[in-house]
């Protein structure tokens, strides 16, 4: 099986409700890796506005810093 680099939209209401709970717990996701046709997603939804992504597991471990 081919990996899919796809998400829809109960994908992002997952992502959305998951946050909100750890953010409730003082907590935070930081979604990394995304592939190339998910950040587009995440714009067209301003789930940019509401998530801190990167590109690599480094740099978000580092912004916990």
């Amino acid at each position: 099986m081919g990996q899919h680099h796809l998400i829809d939209s109960a994908g992002l209401g997952t992502l959305v409700g998951r946050a909100s709970q750890r953010k409730s717990q003082g907590a935070s996701l930081r979604p990394l890796h995304l592939g190339s046709k998910i950040p587009g997603s995440f714009a067209i939804t301003k789930l940019l506005t509401v998530f801190d992504v990167y590109k690599s597991e480094a740099e978000a471990v580092a912004s916990f810093k």
